[in-house]
């Protein structure tokens, strides 16, 4: 038996895009991970339909929020790690100078994607403080899209098994609706397995609805329209 689809309606005052960690270690060539991950990012157009989604929210009234990965110095004095963090920290990733520095950050691998700088610096995007691990139980984001109103969320970014996924089941758990844009994120492909393809199967599980990026473009511009009509 197939499972449902409830869908998802979006309004635009009570719906935000939520992007995870769109910096320059998961999604650039020069990223540290992008030896794993590249092969995924450049199959489902990643890069691209990202920036597609901050466009089309931009444009049409919806509030974005970004949920980063950030490691300071004294994150690395960690006593205990999971398998991917001590990756993560073994290969520098996401690493900056302190929580009030921007020493060496411009470009760096904790930086933003350089064609998404326009959309995340507007002055109107959330940047919620960083999540340390994948999920947003240890940083502001849901504080910052409850105290706006907002009770559905578009959710992509990288990576997919991980912080996309971790960020869903938080956010369905703190009574969300979730709509994952399926090729609008990535994951990494290593001997153990498709962290993508893990992904896809519990997105489908667990959220409201499971989107392409062309899928969640229409269903925010008919939105819009009917906001007009009525």
């Amino acid at each position: 038996m197939a499972l449902p689809n409830p869908g998802m309606s979006i309004d635009s005052e009570r719906t935000a895009l939520v992007i995870t960690d769109p910096q320059n270690d998961f999604l650039s060539p020069a990223g540290v991970t992008w030896e794993v991950v590249g092969e995924s990012v450049t199959e489902n157009n990643t890069v691209e339909n990202i920036e597609t989604l901050l466009k089309t929210a931009k444009e049409n009234g919806i509030q974005v929020f970004i949920s980063p990965h950030y490691y300071y110095p004294p994150d690395h004095g960690w006593q205990f790690e999971g398998a991917l963090e001590a990756l993560m920290h073994n290969i520098g990733m996401f690493d900056r100078k302190g929580p009030l520095s921007l020493e060496d950050f411009e470009g760096s691998g904790a930086d933003w994607l350089e064609r998404y700088k326009s959309y995340i610096k507007d002055g109107k995007t959330v940047i919620a403080s960083p999540h340390k691990v994948y999920g947003p139980e240890s940083n502001d984001l849901v504080l910052q899209l409850r105290k706006r109103g907002i009770d559905k969320v578009i959710l992509a970014g990288m990576s997919a098994n991980l912080c996309v996924e971790s960020h869903m089941r938080e956010l369905l758990e703190q009574g969300f609706e979730v709509a994952v844009v399926k090729d609008a994120t990535a994951a990494a492909k290593v001997p153990e397995g498709d962290g993508y393809q893990t992904a896809l199967v519990n997105f489908r599980f667990l959220a409201n609805t499971v989107w392409t990026t062309e899928e969640a473009i229409e269903a925010i511009k008919l939105s819009e329209s009917e906001a007009v009509t009525a």
